[in-house]
């Protein structure tokens, strides 16, 4: 089971694709009910953004994209068209049971169809209700739509990414996953809120102010020095060294975080002798002077093998790691200890791997998990629990196109 930190929490999920379905799989992985709303036919556009698509079996290609399999475990799928008068009927029927409601539409969508917040919190004043979108509510970009790449590029990230020559994004989306993780923290922060006042109140959340937010010290360099701070490939933005650097065959990636660090790399490489060095002694001068450590550094490195580096690196207690692509990850004892791949029961896979939630409780652990659901998969089952629609009016809605 999930945890059940968050149980009796029922969260209603109109979202669709990544910032805002990762904040509410994080919920759903906490314990809440997350009921999760689409459209009849098509559903979250995330199902088909593939290759990769997840296999049967029998190792035949099924229609689920992994992308959707990435944010949808531990919910449960209802598909209602909330363009039609019915189903908004039934959408404001289950938010009327419900403590949360999510959305990612375009700024004033929902007020269309009388699902906006203004409209719902009158039947129930204790909603929390988190609007997810890429510029926000108000400000003269409210209307446009976005992705993960353009609010990379204006938000700054791309910015500190890349080499002095070469801006880059992030591999990842990098902004959509940081989104969610502060969506998930408002909610529960609503909540806590909500539970000591009986006031609900509306969240407004843009990617482009996540992703500014998340340039964190990056921007207070700039901020303090009034200096645009030089992007560095794979150096960091504190002590040196931080950075990449290729052994004699692989590379590893090494940290010297403060002096006493540098100090046991000093004795780890047998150069005691860049102690004596005032250029090189401290934090603050290695930082003045990066240009000419640097390559000592690097020669230093180029002496002896990836492996021989960390096990000496190691005995010093000179935080390093190696360069690892997935399948070097996911093979890698720590993570295999940590428990960081599960697998659960699909019906339409079979054995179905997650990455599992790095949270580790010790009162409400999270022990379990659910297969991201089918289209629909508990549309009836939702909708006679909470609705109290009859087998035959739901003949009829589907029928109609509603569900």
């Amino acid at each position: 089971m999930p945890s059940t930190a968050l149980a009796g929490i029922r969260v209603l999920d109109l979202s669709r694709v990544l910032a805002a379905p990762l904040a509410t799989q994080m919920l759903a992985d906490l314990g809440a009910e997350v009921i999760k709303v689409e459209r009849p036919g098509a559903g979250d556009d995330s199902r088909t953004y593939g290759p990769p698509f997840a296999h049967g079996p029998g190792g035949e290609r099924t229609d689920t994209a992994a992308f959707y399999l990435s944010c949808n475990r531990n919910k449960r799928s209802v598909t209602v068209d909330h363009a039609t008068a019915e189903g908004q009927e039934l959408i404001r029927a289950l938010a009327a049971r419900s403590d949360v409601l999510v959305e990612n539409f375009r700024t004033g969508t929902l007020a269309k169809y009388g699902l906006d917040h203004v409209s719902l919190r009158e039947a129930d004043p204790r909603l929390v209700y988190l609007s997810v979108t890429g510029f926000g509510q108000t400000g003269p970009y409210a209307a446009r739509p976005g992705y993960d790449g353009i609010f990379q590029a204006m938000s700054g990230m791309m910015s500190a990414s890349g080499h002095p020559e070469e801006p880059m994004k992030v591999g990842v989306s990098m902004v959509d996953v940081l989104t969610g993780l502060y969506a998930s923290t408002a909610v529960l922060a609503a909540l806590r809120h909500r539970d000591a006042t009986g006031e609900g109140q509306f969240i407004d959340l843009s990617l482009l102010d996540c992703g500014l937010a998340s340039l964190s010290h990056f921007a207070m360099n700039y901020l303090v020095s009034g200096e645009v701070p030089r992007r560095r490939g794979n150096g960091g933005f504190g002590g040196i060294p931080s950075q990449v650097f290729l052994c004699k065959d692989e590379p590893l990636f090494l940290v010297a975080g403060n002096d006493r660090q540098f100090a046991a790399f000093c004795a780890a490489a047998d150069r005691i002798d860049l102690l004596q060095d005032a250029r090189f002694i401290t934090t603050s001068a290695r930082i003045a002077h990066r240009e000419e450590i640097l390559p000592v550094l690097e020669a230093i490195l180029r002496t002896r093998t990836r492996d021989e580096w960390l096990a000496v690196l190691d005995e010093h207690e000179v935080p390093a790691g190696p360069f690892n692509e997935l399948p070097e990850v996911f093979a890698d004892p720590q993570i295999r200890h940590r428990g960081m791949l599960v697998e659960v029961e699909d019906p339409v896979s079979g054995r179905l791997p997650l990455l599992a939630n790095p949270i580790r409780f010790t009162a409400t652990p999270v022990e379990g998990y659910t297969a991201p659901p089918a289209l629909g998969e508990h549309t009836a089952e939702v909708l006679a629990d909470l609705v109290e629609v009859t087998d035959h009016q739901l003949a009829g809605l589907r029928a109609r196109g509603v569900v």
